[in-house]
């Protein structure tokens, strides 16, 4: 199988796999008690934040580690919402659900800012949204096109009208330089398994001297920020899966990917009528390719690659078994039909210049016997037989 999901999730680096067998076969005391076995896992705990806070140029004291991403962006949205006063909350039309759904779901008034064709955040909507507002979260790279927002611009808006800011940094951490001092964030959302580490753990920055509302009441574990015993052997391998991010950031894995996502896509589109590339070609994280095939249905294409042993995602949502395009793809404009004809492929260290190649080449023949086949208006059920 060549994988190229990895904006859905990573495999495991075989490091931060071996660092937490020990957490999970020998020492298995929680980190809260007082005996030397406990010690050392809160020891273990406290050296996986170092490398976590190195990551994304924070202070090991700012990292509260949490379950999931997903609960990372809620704690620090109810937060916001508790600790700030009148107003709107402003948040792009692109944002992940965690965000969109948290903040549709509450109180407050929400602000929806637009965004240009290219998936890029419209400046002066943002700015004139940021009047009246409590709070402002726009993300720092989308998760579908791979758009990387003009964040650092954002911030600085915001500032000017002395707003907070939170930004879901899950699909920028590991793939791109983040950075919470330059850019002048206040909270910052990651989650392990977008950086080749486990699922089930998080990790949530707060700016020091931030004011926090805990979301989980109990036991007052992460300083009180967040209540619950923590998962040792996670934490661990998600501080490895760090540790060797940050290696590979400066090494130029960055690049690396870039160019096999870069030869994938260009053999495609060389081989393919009809393809289009959607979202800002310069401006996005380096792994992730979000292309379009005219007259080619993405449910069946999804089926003949994977057939063929390719994985990568639809640019369409399903709910309730009903297609629909998805909600990033309407904020750019793109019509229904294109929509539904994307498809998201995102590469990750661990694949190959040759596994670029070979995809590429069994999309092009995916296409070409998908559009055979729906030329006569016949549907995906029928590409096994086509």
């Amino acid at each position: 199988m060549i994988y190229l999901d990895s904006n859905a999730t990573t495999a495991m680096l075989p490091e931060a796999v071996e660092a937490m067998l020990p957490w999970l076969r020998v020492n298995h005391a929680n980190p809260s008690g007082t005996y030397r076995t406990s010690k050392l896992a809160r020891t273990a705990i406290e050296e996986a934040r170092g490398h976590v806070a190195a990551l994304i140029g924070a202070d090991a004291g700012e990292i509260v580690f949490t379950g999931t991403g997903t609960e990372s962006v809620n704690m620090a949205l109810h937060t916001l919402d508790e600790l700030t006063g009148e107003g709107t909350a402003v948040v792009s039309a692109i944002e992940h659900s965690a965000v969109l759904r948290f903040v549709e779901s509450g109180k407050r008034d929400v602000k929806q800012v637009s965004v240009h064709a290219d998936g890029r955040l419209d400046l002066s909507a943002f700015r004139a949204a940021c009047e009246g507002a409590a709070y402002v979260s726009v993300m720092a790279a989308n998760n579908e096109t791979g758009v990387i927002q003009p964040l650092a611009e954002a911030i600085g808006i915001a500032r000017e009208f002395g707003l907070p800011v939170h930004t879901d940094a899950i699909q920028a951490v590991g793939k791109i330089d983040v950075d919470v001092r330059r850019d002048r964030i206040d909270l910052l959302s990651l989650s392990a398994h977008k950086f080749h580490g486990p699922k089930g753990v998080g990790a949530l920055y707060v700016r020091s001297g931030l004011d926090f509302s805990p979301l989980l009441q109990g036991g007052g574990q992460e300083s009180g920020r967040r209540s619950g015993t923590e998962n040792v052997a996670g934490i661990v391998a998600m501080g490895e899966a760090a540790r060797w991010a940050s290696l590979a950031l400066e090494n130029g894995a960055a690049e690396r990917i870039r160019d096999m996502r870069d030869a994938f896509e260009q053999m495609v589109m060389e081989g393919v009528s009809g393809c289009v590339r959607n979202g800002d070609p310069a401006f996005r994280l380096p792994n992730t390719s979000h292309l379009s095939f005219e007259s080619c249905d993405a449910a069946g294409l999804l089926i003949l690659l994977d057939e063929a042993g390719v994985a990568c995602s639809a640019g369409s949502a399903c709910m309730s078994g009903k297609r629909k395009p998805s909600h990033v793809q309407l904020a750019m404009g793109i019509p229904e039909a294109r929509s539904k004809s994307s498809l998201r492929v995102s590469f990750s260290r661990l694949n190959t210049p040759d596994e670029a190649e070979r995809a590429a080449a069994i999309t092009i023949a995916a296409v070409g016997k998908l559009r055979r086949v729906q030329g006569n208006g016949i549907g995906p059920v029928a590409i096994y037989t086509a």
